[in-house]
């Protein structure tokens, strides 16, 4: 049997792939271990500097493992696992200090959106569809999608989406703002690529800083999350990526970050 997820590095960029296209890449305990494994091994190397998640076949993934599911709806301890450490799995990646790139075409639903939205940037192929799908069958989200969807888009367009149960097309996706960038199917993966390639030219600790400081902010009062950014910018101005960026800037040429 393949790796439900395979995990490989392209120049500077950690690729984790699900890959179990015959089940449209549902999510199953194998598949939130092995994604948390890919995660781990590239923050470890220095080399890495993004995370691109993507998907083999048809669809990105279309939820949770229902076989699976169906197997723990009596044992509530097995529910609490699974559950449990499927949301600490997509809040580790949230929180990778390395900034994370979704590619998402075909079906990305119910589980398979909470997974997309635990990434920094979403690219979606044009023919992509997007939703909560929990409660077409009398579920409910259960790896974070209530929380991050209302954090995302408000709390009206997000119960909209989780009570209707909806999809939604790429571009409207895109209006609302649940991915960032909308392109040709056949063209997703080179250009989900090409900006990781961009954000690896980067400082990888400056970009960390940024994330953490929208992350961290976000959940505070303005005036304490403008202290969170004052203080981060005090010790980061100090730091070596900054005095090669500067030096970069004078001399007219591409900073080389270390």
């Amino acid at each position: 049997m393949s790796a439900p997820v395979a995990a490989s590095v392209e120049g500077a960029v950690g690729v984790i792939e699900l890959s179990r296209p015959e089940k449209f890449n549902c999510i199953s305990t194998s598949v939130m271990t092995a994604l948390d494994a890919g995660r781990t091994r590239f923050e470890a190397d220095s080399k890495v500097r993004a995370i691109l998640i993507r998907a083999a076949g048809k669809h990105f993934c279309t939820g949770a493992d229902l076989d699976e599911v169906k197997g723990l709806r009596t044992d509530e301890a097995g529910l609490q696992r699974f559950l449990g450490e499927g949301m600490e799995v997509l809040m580790r990646l949230e929180a990778s200090p390395l900034p994370v790139v979704a590619a998402v075409h075909g079906f990305a639903l119910a589980g398979g959106l909470e997974l997309m939205l635990a990434a920094d940037v979403v690219f979606a192929g044009r023919s992509a569809k997007l939703g909560d799908q929990h409660a077409q069958f009398g579920l409910i989200p259960g790896w974070g999608g209530s929380q991050r969807l209302a954090r995302l888009l408000g709390v009206r367009r997000a119960l909209d989406l989780m009570l209707s149960a909806r999809w939604l097309e790429a571009e409207e996706a895109r209006a609302v703002g649940l991915v960032n960038h909308v392109v040709d199917d056949e063209r997703l993966d080179e250009e989900a690529m090409a900006y990781c390639v961009k954000l690896a030219e980067r400082s990888r600790t400056g970009l960390a800083q940024m994330k953490r400081l929208a992350r961290e902010g976000v959940e505070l009062r303005l005036a304490d999350a403008m202290a969170l950014e004052r203080d981060a910018a005090v010790r980061h101005i100090m730091s070596a990526d900054v005095s090669e960026g500067l030096a970069a800037f004078e001399g007219r040429r591409p900073p080389r970050f270390a």
